[in-house]
């Protein structure tokens, strides 16, 4: 489907990460089907869909957690299909998790330090010593993450404070800094404002619009709050058992009637039977013997 990318983007750019016919399958039961799209540099895309509609799965897939049966990932023009997920962490890709995943017994600037750590060149000799190139890089290290990341997300009240003392949304927004002092091309945040009032929630999007437009980071993100993705994002790509079934600009993707059935249902229980059969590739004849 061709679209235009909103705030400027340009639609006609090679992507920045194409996602080619993706399919990911656990035994019998398919995951994902046939995935496919791009983001473009520079822009905000979300994927979205119902509960189990793949969108884990697929962001899982992408940074490296779970292998595809068959498709293709690319970043920057080059095949990760096989790369391990630390090495796409260092190539540019940085997340966060549905699951907030920090140390909670660890400190906010430790917890965002650790961010940093795929880029670090301190060999063992040094670390152990704390000596030349690595007191030379944490003074670096804690400049950038001070100076930069933790002034940028407003926590400087809060960098000496464990994780387990805080708020959930003082949590998500630690993780994000997390994923930040990564240095992502592409910033992907899986359910940023999940669990969060209304308050947090405007927050949280004014960060990602920020994080875009003051340091050129591209976005990616999964989320289910509908009013926060139909403001911020160029591009919408739809998710249902496991299938792109919509995709494109906010307002189109919002008025597709296939995206409305997604959500809400046709009411027809036959047909969400032989949706839930497709997915799970169950033979017809077996399904209609149970």
């Amino acid at each position: 489907m061709e679209t235009t990318l909103a705030h400027g983007a340009n639609s006609a750019a090679q992507p920045l990460l194409q996602v080619d016919s993706v399919t990911l399958a656990f035994g019998g039961v398919r995951a994902l089907s046939g995935v496919g799209f791009g983001v473009q540099p520079g822009s905000i895309t979300a994927v979205i869909g119902p509960n189990g509609a793949g969108k884990t799965s697929l962001f899982n897939t992408i940074s490296g957690f779970y292998r595809p049966t068959s498709g293709s990932i690319r970043f920057r023009g080059q095949d990760i299909t096989r790369i391990p997920a630390p090495q796409r962490a260092k190539m540019g890709l940085g997340r966060s998790f549905q699951n907030i995943a920090l140390f909670r017994g660890m400190t906010v600037l430790d917890n965002i330090k650790l961010g940093r750590h795929a880029h670090l060149k301190t060999n063992v000799f040094d670390a152990l010593f704390y000596m030349g190139r690595a007191r030379r890089e944490e003074a670096e290290l804690r400049r950038d993450i001070e100076e930069r990341i933790i002034d940028f997300l407003e926590i400087d009240h809060i960098r000496h404070a464990p994780v387990s003392a805080l708020s959930y949304g003082l949590q998500k927004r630690v993780e994000m800094a997390r994923a930040l002092a990564m240095q992502p091309e592409i910033l992907m945040l899986d359910e940023p404002v999940a669990g969060m009032n209304r308050e947090e929630t405007e927050d949280m999007a004014r960060f990602i619009l920020d994080v875009r437009a003051e340091w050129g980071v591209t976005v990616l993100m999964v989320e289910h709050d509908m009013g926060m993705v139909m403001d911020l994002s160029d591009h919408v790509v739809v998710l249902n058992f496991g299938q792109v079934i919509s995709q494109g600009v906010p307002a189109v993707v919002q008025a597709d009637p296939e995206v409305n059935r997604a959500y809400l249902g046709s009411g027809n229980v036959d047909e969400l039977r032989a949706k839930l059969r497709a997915a799970a590739r169950i033979p017809t004849s077996a399904g209609a013997a149970a």
